[in-house]
């Protein structure tokens, strides 16, 4: 039986690894080793980490802060921003990432999808689908060419079929709001796909992780809940398991 999976995804930005509202407003969190530890401490099932400052500034990764943060993670790391190229994916996994993530690069090039999945295998190619609801329509989304008339989950469906091994797919709307996830989002992917979802942007509380997963996801991503709350992620992991969701192992 699937696993469903607890992860944290937070942004790399000026060195140190921020949240964010609605992709601006930026919240720090703390520098990426002292954070990897305590991830570590708190039982989270993967991380992963989306370098802004490359992504959106055209700017080298930093594979430095990879380094440094793959020495302290011993759960599976992906990394993101920036990666536009093979070399670029060999650079990633050398510093010590797992998986990447790509965003811009594969919706504008998913012949680069199937290479990459050629390569190094589809379950270390996670595409990364932006999303924002405008007059009731699912739109995608990226930093750089703002709102596109592209059907994301018609993406998803490409992208699986070019070769990718999970979706990481936010809701801008929800993104940093604490107010639970965009769950009509993800009933449009239920059962939809074959390869899993990553649901990202909104958890507040541990429900909202029951909700996403019950409307479809196979894991949940987030970022506040595990900075700025009362809430651990083994209360997510025991709310989940209360339930009936099946999870990787709770530590007492």
């Amino acid at each position: 039986m699937l696993k469903h999976r607890v992860i944290p995804c937070v942004l790399l930005k000026d060195w140190q690894l921020v949240k964010s509202i609605g992709f601006d407003s930026f919240r720090t969190i703390g520098h990426p080793t002292s954070t990897a530890r305590i991830y570590n401490a708190r039982n989270v099932d993967e991380l992963i980490v989306l370098d802004i400052d490359a992504s959106l500034n055209d700017e080298d990764i930093n594979t430095e802060i990879i380094k440094d943060i793959a020495d302290e993670c011993f759960m599976p790391l992906t990394i993101g921003g920036g990666i536009n190229t093979i070399e670029d994916i060999y650079k990633v996994l050398n510093a010590g990432a797992d998986k990447i993530s790509i965003n811009s690069k594969a919706l504008n090039d998913l012949d680069f999808i199937k290479k990459a999945s050629s390569i190094f295998g589809s379950q270390c190619i996670v595409c990364s689908i932006d999303v924002k609801k405008v007059d009731g329509v699912y739109k995608v989304f990226t930093k750089k060419q703002g709102l596109l008339d592209i059907n994301p989950l018609e993406l998803a469906k490409k992208y699986q079929e070019y070769g990718a091994g999970e979706i990481l797919l936010t809701s801008i709307d929800k993104e940093g709001s604490t107010q639970g996830y965009d769950i009509d989002l993800i009933k449009l992917f239920k059962n939809e796909l074959e390869i899993p979802i990553i649901l990202n942007g909104g958890m507040g509380k541990p429900e909202h992780a029951v909700e996403a997963i019950q409307n479809g996801a196979d894991a949940v991503a987030a970022a506040y809940i595990f900075h700025f709350s009362q809430y651990t992620p083994n209360d997510i992991k025991k709310e989940l398991n209360e339930n009936g969701i099946s999870i990787r192992k709770i530590y007492e």
